[in-house]
Order: C-alpha cells, then structure tokens, then sequence
C-alpha cells in the first residue's frame, strides 16, 4: 500500500473526496501517495486527468485508487470509462442516487457548496469565530470574553491554538485560549480576567515528556522546554483545573478532531446537532 497512489477527482474543491476518501483510507495500516486534482469541470480536463491516471497506472503496475465527486455526467462518463486504468470509487453515485430514490426528489447536482455558502448566514458566523479565535489567540485579549462561547486552558503548547482554530472553522464556535503560566501556579487560582466565565473554561494537559520534545523544537535548551520545568508546569495546570471545577483532557494522544468533539459534548453538544 505504501506504493500506492490515491486520486481525490472533484468539479469543486476536491475537499469532500479527500475528507472522505481519508477517512476510509484511515481503516488500513497504510499511507498512500495523495493526489488532489479539484476544478475537472470540462471533458478536456477529465481526459487529462485520466491520462494521469493511466500513466501512474502504468509506472506503479497496480492500478491507482481514485475517488470521485463529479456531478457533471459528461465529465463522470469520461473517468468511469473502461479505458480508466484506476479503480474509481464514485462517491455521488453510491450515495446520492439511492438517496433521490429513497426521498423521491432529484437532488441539485450542484458543482461544490462554496459558491452559495458565502451568501449564508451560518459561513459569516464562521468567519465571525475565526476571527474571533484569531484576536483571543494565545491570551491575547481579555475583552469580550462574555461573547466567548468556549475558553481553553493549559500550559503553553498544549494544543490550544489548533483546537481554537478548529471549532471556530468547523464548527462556527467563538473560541479564546488562555495560557497557564507560572506566576499563575503561584497565585493558586485562575486568572482574574477568567474567573467570571469559568464555566465556559475547558482545560487541554499534556504528558509532560512529550511537552519538553515540542518546546526543545521551539526553543532549544531552554529552561521553557526543561523536562524538570515541564512536569512542574503540567502537575500545575492539572491541579488548578482540579481545584477550580474544570473539564480537561490530555491531548498527548488525541486529534485536534477528537478534542474538539469532547469540548462540544461537554460545554455546547447543541452544536452537535444542525
């Protein structure tokens, strides 16, 4: 597998057949070489990305895997053909087919979401958190924390900052992040600017072997990336979230996708539901 390449073919951005694609290609021990072909709109397109295709075909001597979101028949006759040397996984076909007959509607055969998605309320609300989550960046601003709808906790380079940038992108939510320093530890509690909207806090911690290894790579032999230093800051964090009542987990062996979805089961699971 590991010699073998994966096409993502798509008249749109090429995201929702490499997002699906991936996530199906997770289910084997195997990493692929990627191909991401977006905008095969036209027959001229569709002809040279099958002769991609069938060249790749050719020099591997397996056939590449190819998944496709083509709405354009015309464009998906072309790649379906039987002179395509790939084995073409139509994801349109398998799925929105069935779903026309079970509904009894034909669907909109759109090219992409995105054209109408900027006319939309709910993508000015995302771009809204981003850039929301983008000021509130890394304890950068303390001011309308009330319009907050999360706040994440936890020493520096536990996660925060990709975990802000995730929910605001994907899932539209305000998120501030806040890092636990030590002049906090000695304090023994929260922030001032925080205390009012602890329950809007969630914490991230980390194993503090694998925080020395991410702080070495920013700022080599440093006390900030000491192993003894580490430990002291994450032993902190954890217990001033123990202390004050906050949720947390370890992002030692988590993906951003699977913290994110913890945080909104645990603060707003009615953002799990749209």
């Amino acid at each position: 597998m590991t010699d073998r390449t994966v096409f993502f073919v798509s008249d749109g951005t090429g995201i929702t057949a490499e997002t699906f694609g991936n996530s199906i290609l997770a289910q084997f021990e195997a990493k692929p070489r990627h191909v991401r072909r977006p905008f095969i709109d036209s027959t001229e397109k569709a002809r040279a990305v099958v002769e991609e295709i069938n060249k790749i075909a050719l020099h591997e001597g397996r056939r590449p895997i190819v998944f496709i979101t083509l709405v354009s028949d015309e464009v998906r006759t072309i790649v379906t053909a039987d002179d395509c040397k790939g084995l073409v996984l139509d994801m349109f076909r398998t799925f929105v087919e069935p779903l026309e007959v079970e509904f009894g509607i034909k669907s909109n055969h759109r090219v992409g979401r995105f054209s109408e998605a900027t006319k939309s309320e709910e993508y000015n609300d995302r771009i809204e958190a981003i850039n929301f989550s983008l000021a509130h960046d890394d304890g950068q601003s303390s001011k309308n924390l009330e319009s907050a709808d999360i706040i994440l906790v936890g020493v520096s380079r536990s996660g925060k900052t990709p975990t802000s940038l995730y929910l605001a992108m994907q899932h539209g939510i305000k998120a501030a992040n806040y890092p636990l320093i030590p002049e906090d530890f000695e304090r023994g509690k929260l922030p001032a600017s925080l205390a009012p909207f602890k329950g809007k806090c969630f914490g991230l911690t980390i194993d503090p072997d694998r925080l020395a290894q991410i702080r070495h790579e920013r700022r080599p032999d440093s006390k900030y990336a000491a192993l003894a230093n580490c430990r002291y800051e994450v032993a902190e964090g954890e217990r001033m979230m123990k202390r004050e009542g906050i949720s947390w987990l370890s992002s030692t062996h988590k993906s951003i996708e699977e913290i994110a979805t913890t945080i909104l089961r645990d603060l707003r699971p009615d953002r799990l539901m749209y």
